[in-house]
């Protein structure tokens, strides 16, 4: 099925808000936090993708609670972090734009009309109106500590859910560390979460990294050569602004301590 096209040259609207958020921006630290899929908002002209808003709400819209736990942690360490606010359903801005699944026709089970059949000039209107500000905001304050030689240390924020609908299975893991070649600093993130009593981590669980299709960490920490550390922490742990406000802070903790840690090796 082809979808209508749009009856503008612009996806997003005067109504529409902006795809990039950014809070603590003119704070300066050595890291950045970034959040792919901390919003779950569609852009007018899509007609909520043709979802009931149940669906939007749910895991494969946004990943769940990582928000709130972000802005604790930004706030804790005075760093400045960049948010997307846009459904990933809408475009997937944790893939690189030529993956085939930048924008999913399916999600754990459940169809997404409004993105079958879209022509090359649909999918580009989102790929430039949401995906492509995000991360040129995120490369722009990377080059900024780059230009001026200042340390810098990426934090990649997202959520998983319990269990998926199409595959059910237990996910026992309160949060999960995700990684490629470069673990100068989630070991240090690893050895900090082992200090702290029943939890249990997950290593590339229930996620890893891919380099073929991923964005995030291929391109602005893994290419540069940038520390960094992705969390995933399960959706059930932080769906309520107390679990936040218990997981932000504990992830405050962890990433101090892995800091220091990661200080001293340099020395």
């Amino acid at each position: 099925m082809t979808q209508p096209k749009l009856s503008t040259e612009t996806l997003l609207g005067a109504l529409d808000p902006p795809p990039v958020g950014v809070r603590n921006g003119a704070l300066h630290s050595p890291f950045l936090l970034i959040c792919d899929h901390a919003g779950n908002a569609v852009p007018k002209a899509l007609n909520d993708l043709d979802l009931p808003r149940s669906e939007l709400d749910r895991h494969i819209g946004i990943d769940i609670g990582i928000l709130g736990v972000s802005e604790i942690l930004s706030d804790l360490l005075g760093a400045p972090l960049v948010f997307q606010r846009y459904s990933r359903l809408v475009v997937e801005c944790n893939r690189l734009y030529t993956s085939p699944d930048s924008i999913a026709l399916i999600s754990d089970g459940t169809q997404i009309p409004r993105n079958v059949g879209l022509d090359d000039s649909d999918r580009n209107l989102r790929i430039d109106e949401i995906a492509v500000p995000y991360h040129h905001e995120i490369a722009s304050r990377l080059d900024q500590h780059s230009a001026a030689n200042l340390p810098t240390i990426l934090l990649s924020m997202h959520s998983f859910t319990p269990s998926l609908l199409a595959r059910p299975s237990s996910r026992p893991w309160h949060v999960g560390l995700c990684y490629d070649a470069d673990v100068r600093f989630t070991d240090h993130i690893l050895a900090a979460l082992k200090k702290m009593p029943d939890i249990i981590v997950g290593l590339n669980e229930p996620y890893g990294v891919d380099m073929a299709r991923d964005y995030s960490i291929p391109v602005h920490a893994e290419a540069r050569k940038i520390p960094y550390a992705e969390f995933e922490v399960r959706q059930d742990l932080i769906a309520t602004p107390a679990g936040q406000k218990i997981w932000g802070k504990r992830l405050g903790t962890v990433v101090r301590d892995a800091y220091a840690a990661y200080e001293e090796t340099r020395k």
